[in-house]
């Protein structure tokens, strides 16, 4: 087993899923809004975390949480039983794309597979996280927009320039930025990621907003204020 991640309010034991916990799923898990009586859907949950981290901020949210990958899916279902919140927290192995539930979400939350091209990591796992092979964006589009309740909102964190191609695709399937929030590691370092939010609903501008990680070798503010409910040291 890989090793175990220790937040404020939970665990996180990673046990050989394709992606350990990382900064976009925490920055994601603090980002993302949703109301509180939400019924949310974590695609690609991997360990769980993002589950775990909207369990927390929203107490009367129901979460289900869906896998392709077995491993997986055994991970985030231990994860959230360990938590205080398991019994909110619905862990099922699932290819979204082919999924016959035809239930609806008020919130989507997903740290999707990135890269549309480039070279694979060695471990199967891993690159599955983290290549577009086994969920397109066009797939996860199309499943966001079936699965979204009329004026519900999908939230996703994408590199720089992978996020702008999903933003435009999200058109054609009828869903339009809601909020955009830049992420950019240093102040002079280019945006490395982009935090977004789709909804069903075409408004009349985008919300955007910009952060920075560090600022002079520490976190920035905006970053702690951010985070600081999940890491330890915060």
């Amino acid at each position: 087993m890989s090793k175990g991640f220790q937040f404020k309010q939970f665990s996180i034991e990673n046990s050989d899923c394709g992606m350990p916990v990382s900064t976009d799923g925490v920055l994601l898990g603090a980002w993302a809004n949703a109301n509180k009586h939400d019924a949310v859907l974590d695609i690609g949950t991997g360990t769980g975390l993002l589950s775990l981290m909207m369990a927390q901020r929203f107490p009367h949210a129901h979460i289900t949480a869906i896998d392709i990958d077995q491993q997986a899916v055994a991970t985030a279902r231990l994860n959230a039983e360990q938590s205080t919140w398991g019994h909110r927290i619905h862990v099922m192995q699932q290819d979204i794309t082919q999924w016959p539930d035809s239930k609806k979400f008020d919130t989507i939350i997903c740290n999707p597979p990135y890269f549309n091209s480039g070279e694979h990591a060695a471990d199967v796992k891993r690159a599955m996280a983290r290549h577009t092979d086994t969920l397109s964006h066009d797939g996860l589009l199309k499943a966001i927009k079936s699965r979204l309740s009329q004026n519900g909102h999908a939230h996703l964190i994408l590199p720089s320039v992978e996020a702008e191609q999903l933003i435009t695709k999200a058109i054609s399937h009828g869903l339009y930025c809601h909020r955009l929030t830049t992420v950019k590691p240093t102040p002079n370092k280019p945006v490395s990621r982009k935090l977004i939010t789709l909804s069903p609903v075409e408004h009349e501008k985008c919300l955007q907003n910009a952060l920075v990680i560090q600022e002079n070798g520490a976190y920035s503010d905006d970053f702690v204020a951010l985070t600081k409910d999940f890491y330890l040291k915060m």
